[in-house]
């Protein structure tokens, strides 16, 4: 098969992207998400059913996206749009690509906001707001934090332009040197984090609550919450993978570079919850995920313990480059796709996008209200509105459809020149996973949520 250079850019080298798949990979969900599951659903038991989700749906789905992406090398719609033809199938299917990249765009309306937050908290942690505060303090200062719009305002309006500025220079000089930047950053704040909390924490709590058998919590719901996160931790559904993979050198074994993101994905999840963890216990606070970890137990953990405020500033520090390559990618393959759409400069595209993602999140700012201390974020507005609406919906969809396409729809003998690299073995487990698993489990993750379970 001639390879065609896609007209958007490309990566350099497969290192790479490998490097921008796993920057793309590495967000809020890791630092706040996946070891306080873990510890709730039964610890190892939990693990090794999310690593069997991990590797056999959410992988192979990312691997069918950069495989659309490495066929068509052109924006998501274009790229279905030329599969879909050669396979002779319906056009309608680029209408995929729309719909993945809409996804994106509402995530990172309110991402950008989140990770506004925590640019905040940096700068909290250098002053040493949290240093010997309470807990009903650093709570307290939260629900103020949330009150004062203008001062979001101002952290998330930073955050965008940088990512805007990323995504500005481009495939090479933008996301490509971002890349080798933020993930060696990501890992080297992140060791030095879990070396000071295995020096300064309580390892033995945190030990068992991550790593323990405890088979009472572990149940049905457990396995579906497994399912969730592996299928939402690689970032599935909005596109990134089918803008990356058309950005792919040639002869880059898709499916191993994939796969190598997914063990890079989950060492830093485990990582980041052995950085966290001890120090929460330590302090003696319940262990929580989400705002309520970042934005009021670790503020207080930190502020509580030697040298805190560094370590606390590096956390946050840690989150905003995470969240920044996570950004990046979600915002490529939209300017990708207006760029190609409506045959725009990329200047105009990334200001377009910039200004309508800039006004979402001043409706997701304002939209904000304050709260009890131990209810942050529980009332309904546009941010929970827009977590569940993608999170429950629309990813699922879009992930679905990719699989239904790459499995049922694409001839074989195209899927096949992608995957040349790999195994006749791999290659048709792919098939089989694609085609008998992972549509059935998608459908149970939509029913979950439509039954609200």
């Amino acid at each position: 098969m001639t390879y065609r250079p896609s007209p958007l850019g490309s990566w350099q080298s497969r290192s790479t992207f490998v490097l921008a798949l796993s920057a793309s990979a590495v967000g809020l969900g890791n630092l706040w998400r996946f070891s306080y599951l873990a510890g709730e659903h039964g610890g190892a038991p939990f693990v090794l059913t999310y690593l069997i989700f991990l590797f056999g749906i959410a992988a192979p789905l990312l691997i069918a996206e950069t495989v659309i992406g490495s066929h068509g090398r052109n924006s998501p719609p274009d790229s279905l749009l030329y599969a879909a033809d050669r396979s002779m199938r319906t056009r309608a299917w680029h209408l995929l690509g729309y719909l993945a990249c809409f996804t994106g765009f509402l995530i990172l309306s309110y991402y950008a906001v989140i990770a506004g937050w925590a640019f905040a908290y940096a700068q909290q942690m250098e002053a040493g707001t949290f240093s010997s505060v309470s807990a009903q303090g650093v709570g307290e200062f939260f629900t103020l934090f949330l009150s004062d719009s203008l001062q979001m305002l101002q952290w998330h309006t930073l955050f965008l332009l940088m990512v805007l500025g990323v995504v500005l220079l481009g495939v090479a000089r933008g996301l490509g040197a971002l890349v080798w930047l933020s993930v060696p950053a990501i890992m080297a704040v992140l060791g030095i984090l879990v070396l000071y909390s295995l020096e300064n924490g309580d390892v033995p709590a945190a030990q068992a609550f991550l790593f323990g058998v405890q088979p009472l919590d572990f149940n049905a719901k457990s396995v579906l919450v497994a399912l969730g996160h592996a299928f939402f931790t690689l970032g599935v559904g909005a596109a990134v993978g089918m803008s990356y993979g058309a950005y792919a050198a040639q002869k880059v074994p898709l499916a191993r570079s994939v796969m190598a993101v997914a063990v890079f994905d989950t060492v830093v999840a485990l990582a980041a919850g052995i950085a966290i963890f001890p120090i929460v216990f330590a302090n003696n606070i319940e262990p929580s995920m989400g705002p309520g970890l970042m934005f009021v137990s670790l503020p207080y953990a930190f502020g509580n313990m030697p040298d805190g405020e560094l370590y606390g500033l590096l956390f946050f520090l840690l989150v905003v480059v995470a969240a920044w390559g996570s950004a990046v990618a979600l915002l490529e393959p939209i300017v990708a796709t207006v760029k190609q759409r409506f045959r725009i400069r990329r200047l105009t595209a990334v200001t377009a996008i910039g200004a309508a993602l800039w006004l979402m999140g001043v409706a997701i700012i304002f939209s904000f209200r304050p709260a009890a201390p131990d209810q942050y974020l529980q009332d309904w507005n546009f941010f929970l509105l827009l977590d569940a609406l993608t999170a429950d919906w629309l990813l699922p969809i879009v992930a679905l459809f990719t699989a239904i396409f790459v499995g049922w729809c694409m001839r074989i003998p195209l899927l096949r020149a992608e995957l040349y690299r790999e195994s006749n073995l791999f290659f048709w487990l792919l098939v089989f996973l694609l085609r008998y698993i992972a549509p059935p489990a998608i459908g149970v993750l939509l029913i979950a949520a439509l039954l609200n379970l």
